[in-house]
């Protein structure tokens, strides 16, 4: 047998990981409608994948090309199953491969990404069943007033802290995107939390186009 290299071997059992969960995952909802005799109204569903699964489909094309370059294989393939990518796992690769001072590209990069993004999900997976065992003796202290304004702050926090360290190791690149996502977000309150699956290819795709402009005119 044919020994693979490291990388040939992550698209294999990603290829085997993404496909076995996308199957249990569509086996849930078929084994509650057997048990329970409650079948869907066809037309009702066709109508409502019409609608809407046209953009997801869009989006999941998009987000492909978009995080496999900066998560690497191993890690673009883990993540695109356990979810939650822009505001955790993505921080977390990329925190951690600049700590390693590896890139996503690399076989180190590639090592790094996955096991951050693992451990990233073990632990996200752990406070979420300790969250479960304890909401309701913590439920008056999570829900303090006082508290609120912290928690409405995590993110802003996480990606701001991340930004500081990108943002200025390459400023010039940074400012065209920062600013386009400032004014859209500010001129369009429509855009929110909902729209990040779109907005970040844009901003990618703003971005590249800007750093090829700011190359040919000898600025980076």
């Amino acid at each position: 047998m044919k020994n693979l290299s490291y990388i040939d071997s992550v698209h294999r059992d990603g290829k085997i990981f993404n496909f076995t969960a996308a199957v249990l995952m569509m086996l849930f909802p078929i084994a509650l409608c057997f048990l329970f005799s409650a079948m869907p109204d066809w037309n009702a569903l066709l109508l409502g994948l019409l609608a809407t699964a046209p953009m997801y489909w869009a989006v999941g094309i998009i987000e492909v090309f978009t995080y496999f370059p900066m998560l690497g294989a191993g890690g673009a393939y883990l993540s695109f199953v356990t979810g939650n990518i822009s505001n955790l796992k993505l921080p977390c690769a990329l925190n951690a491969m600049e700590q390693a001072g590896v890139k996503a590209n690399s076989e180190e990069g590639e090592v790094v990404s996955t096991i951050a993004i693992a451990v990233s999900s073990i632990v996200t997976t752990l406070i979420i069943l300790l969250g479960v065992v304890l909401i309701v003796p913590l439920s008056p202290v999570l829900e303090a007033p006082v508290l609120q304004p912290a928690f409405a702050q995590i993110l802003p926090a996480l990606f701001g802290a991340l930004g500081v360290v990108f943002i200025s190791r390459a400023w010039k690149i940074a400012v065209a995107p920062v600013s386009l996502m400032l004014i859209l977000f500010i001129a369009i309150p429509a855009l929110n939390a909902g729209t990040v699956g779109i907005m970040v290819p844009v901003g990618v795709v703003f971005t590249i186009v800007v750093s090829r402009i700011l190359y040919k005119k000898n600025l980076i």
